[in-house]
């Protein structure tokens, strides 16, 4: 069994994530192998330990910070020849994104599902996540191009699920599904709670497992809370011959909403969401300025067999979006141009981050999705809530799926802005529920929302999921506290951003800061806090001399 490491640092350096929380696990411990990781898992059984998977910790949910026991399974990175005649690649559930969309590349081949944080989360955390991105579009999201899982149950065992194959006969978690659960779900009277809504990624797939069968549609998806992952056998898609972007202006949310349809129907890949409150901080910079009456803009990519094609389908797009009331449409035939385009999406984030160093961008309400055509209504209804909480915010996110990411931007140094982002949270969810919503499209669950599903999910569905955690893993070991609320558990615990918290250990403190400035979430905690000591030692010694 890997050992434990229960020393502050070592425990503080994972204590925070991408999103709002922060929590000191009890221990920290980083399984080399598989079969490491599941002696862990049976020497936490024994001990009735409770474990936190983790990636790289770039989820935004509080999914991988817990107070209990954080497996670190983000060294595990192998990535097997990627088989270009089954259009598929084996890889470590700490492979990184675009590490393997490279490989896939190199094969005339690619994962379709880029989040934004390609470049550091891990496959595993997708996986865990049911994660997206703006080609879910065109492509859905990771369920889809999961093949296989290579898991490892909450008493030890190990399997693989495999899709299309009868499900593992000698695992009793698996059984006591079958047998309990499986019944229960066929015999439901409807198991799509959010009907409508394009992209969903909280509480357990019920809906995918009734259509297909398929017990690893129900795991995908699962955060970490019915099984670890150990490998992951990926579909790939081929690579496109040629695209070609848009950027569209809009005076109406409505008129955006329709072009965003419109771009749905077309087949395009990607169309994203630009609201005005993101337009207005993009301007702050000086370097892009849209007109007043603009009210919202969409960036759109379409495909191509060839850059004739390509420019063919752009062109289609451009008079469907005139139809739907562009003012303006610039399109980019050119890879220089569309990357041009394309910048305006990420202009955003080093803006806000030049920002007062008190305004701290807190995502606690970025992953709502709503039916299409309540958009409109849950764009409009998150700006009330902004200003009702006096909170700005910056709100964008992927129109083509209903799906809107909002940066609340707030003020720690207002004594009271712990009840304003309480209040924001609170009449999000409240809009949420009323528009027949989910509250994550992409980023799972965690700590953030388990504690608010019986606001969107009927009691029936909510019963069903305690009883797929209790198949999966009757001891409660396994992520607890995601999916499945626990007695008295809140949706803001400790926030890392609050200045009343006690201060964390230097190193520790000093590596996620490198994580958070630098975005190097696919960095070892523990090989930053040694950069760090190693840093203070040296500037110690420099001094004393």
């Amino acid at each position: 069994m890997p050992h434990l490491l229960k020393d502050l640092v070592s425990r503080a350096a994972y204590s925070e994530g991408a999103g709002i929380a922060r929590a000191v696990p009890q221990a920290v411990v980083v399984p080399q192998t598989p079969d490491e990781a599941a002696a862990l898992v049976r020497w936490a059984a024994s001990a009735h330990a409770p474990l936190v998977p983790r990636g790289s910790g770039s989820g935004m949910a509080g999914g991988a910070v817990g107070d209990e026991i954080v497996v670190d399974l983000s060294r595990q990175r192998d990535i097997q020849p990627v088989s270009a005649a089954a259009r598929s690649v084996a890889v470590g559930p700490g492979a990184i994104r675009d590490t393997v969309n490279a490989a896939a590349q190199r094969s005339g081949l690619r994962l379709p599902v880029d989040p934004s944080s390609s470049a550091f989360c891990t496959v595993g955390g997708m996986v865990a996540t049911n994660a997206a991105g703006p080609h879910t579009l065109r492509y859905g999201s990771m369920r889809r191009w999961v093949r296989a899982l290579d898991c490892v149950f909450a008493d030890g065992r190990r399997a693989a699920v495999r899709r299309g194959s009868p499900p593992p006969h000698d695992v009793p978690a698996v059984q006591r599904f079958l047998e309990d659960v499986r019944p229960v779900i066929a015999g439901a009277r409807d198991v799509n709670a959010h009907r409508g809504v394009l992209k969903d990624s909280s509480g357990y797939a019920i809906r995918e497992f009734a259509e297909s069968g398929e017990i690893i549609d129900l795991l995908v998806g699962s955060e970490g809370t019915l099984a670890l992952f150990v490998g992951i056998e990926l579909a790939l898609a081929p690579l496109p011959g040629a695209t070609s972007s848009l950027l569209a202006t809009f005076s109406s949310l409505e008129s955006a909403v329709s072009g965003a349809l419109r771009a749905r129907e077309a087949g395009a890949s990607a169309c994203e969401l630009l609201d005005r409150t993101f337009l207005d901080v993009v301007a702050q910079s000086g370097t892009v300025r849209f007109e007043s009456h603009v009210e919202a803009v969409l960036l759109a990519e379409v495909e191509g067999e060839t850059t004739s094609a390509a420019a063919t389908n752009a062109h289609a797009l451009r008079t469907a979006f005139e139809d739907s009331g562009a003012s303006n449409v610039q399109v980019a035939l050119d890879d220089a141009t569309e990357h041009t385009l394309w910048s305006l999406r990420h202009a955003a984030s080093p803006i806000l981050s030049r920002l007062d160093p008190a305004l701290k961008s807190m995502q606690f309400i970025e992953d709502g999705a709503v039916p299409p055509e309540r958009l409109p209504e849950y764009v409009r209804g998150v700006r009330r809530a902004l200003d009702a909480a006096g909170i700005r915010g910056v709100i964008f996110g992927h129109a083509g799926d209903a799906h809107v990411h909002v940066n609340p931007l707030v003020d720690v140094r207002r004594p009271d802005w712990r009840e304003r982002v309480e209040q924001l949270l609170d009449d999000v969810v409240t809009l949420t529920a009323a528009l027949g919503g989910t509250l994550s499209g992409e980023h799972g669950d965690g700590r953030l929302r388990t504690p608010l599903l019986s606001r969107v999910w009927p009691a029936e569905l909510l019963e069903m999921f305690g009883r797929i955690k209790h198949a999966f893993d009757p001891e409660g070991i396994l992520n607890p506290g995601v999916k499945v609320p626990l007695a008295g558990q809140r949706a803001t615990a400790d926030i890392k951003y609050d200045p009343s918290l006690a201060a964390l250990p230097a190193a520790a403190r000093a590596a996620l800061d490198v994580v958070e400035r630098d975005r190097a979430y696919a960095m070892s905690r523990l090989d930053l806090v040694s950069r760090a000591e190693a840093e203070a030692a040296t500037r110690d010694a420099a001094q004393r001399r």
